[in-house]
């Protein structure tokens, strides 16, 4: 299961890199042949998803999802790291375009002269980068792939950004208003920021242990398993779906240390249909011990 994941994941991040390889030499190309500033720094950008694909191969081969010596709790982290990676490119990328769009508005440039050809060619750039982010994030979906739904992301960032500039060139083209090809560029670096904090969004937790699941429902998930007389102190870490990470405090109504350790397998086993895969270290208590404190607090000193 585990390794067909990665190779899922290293086959879809070669495929987008060839893809996106060509995407950004045409870019490129046609920005060189027209004098379009705004096309060149769209295809300086489109190599930033290029560079994407190289580190998601990366950390995707980091990623192992076996824990071993020196790192007990697995390496499913690396992949939100390459996440985050990717998050930086986008906020670069934003700074990228502002800085360019500056430059122009500062400096007189010369005019840009388009062609149909160019324009077809370019809507055919612009279909293959909506086929890739559909792509990677419908699989990223279906497998759970952190790395290429933020790499989606940021191709669909490019996305914007390759519309945005089309439709400047299409207004230079019919009617020679040079200015488009700058202004319809501003808007596009909102839409890349909110890429950037979406793929923020969705792995800062992981990285600084966020809960994972609610203490009390935790609670009441563990309390449906006959013999389990209290749950509390539960802390729980990682993402649903691909790890979880559970501690608990237990008290079961149990004559013998045989009778518990089976009602902790049953809790375990529960749990693990419920929010697995799971990795659970629960602690005993004897079953005079009651406490209300669901959630997990260091104990005073």
């Amino acid at each position: 299961m585990a390794i067909s994941y990665r190779a899922e994941v290293q086959r879809v991040l070669v495929i987008t890199l060839v893809l996106n390889i060509l995407v950004a030499v045409l870019k490129a190309i046609i920005g060189s042949l027209t004098g379009s500033l705004s096309l060149i720094a769209d295809a300086l950008h489109s190599t930033t998803d290029g560079v994407n694909n190289i580190l998601g191969l990366v950390t995707n081969h980091l990623s192992s999802p076996e824990p071993d010596r020196d790192h007990p709790y697995g390496h499913q982290k690396f992949e939100a790291l390459g996440a985050l990676g990717i998050a930086a490119f986008l906020g670069i990328a934003c700074y990228e375009i502002i800085q360019g769009a500056i430059a122009r508005l500062l400096n007189a440039a010369d005019p840009v002269q388009v062609s149909g050809l160019d324009l077809w060619v370019l809507l055919g750039v612009l279909g293959i980068n909506i086929g890739v982010a559909v792509y990677e994030r419908r699989v990223g979906h279906r497998i759970g792939s952190t790395i290429l739904i933020a790499d989606a992301y940021h191709t669909m960032s490019d996305v914007w950004i390759t519309i945005s500039v089309l439709a400047g060139l299409i207004g230079i083209w019919i009617w020679d208003i040079q200015w488009l090809d700058l202004a319809l560029v501003f808007p596009v670096v909102i839409l890349v920021a909110q890429s950037c904090w979406s793929v923020l969004k969705a792995n800062l937790p992981w990285l600084v242990d966020e809960v994972a699941i609610a203490p009390e429902a935790i609670q009441a998930a563990a309390l449906e398993v006959p013999g389990v007389l209290n749950c509390h102190n539960i802390a729980s870490r990682g993402m649903m779906g691909r790890q979880i990470f559970m501690e608990m405090h237990l008290v079961v109504e149990a004559a013998d240390v045989k009778t518990a350790h089976d009602i902790t397998e049953q809790v375990e086993d529960h749990l693990n249909q419920k929010y697995g895969p799971a990795r659970i270290n629960i602690h005993i208590e004897p079953p005079s011990y009651q406490s209300d404190q669901v959630d997990y607090r260091p104990e005073p000193h």
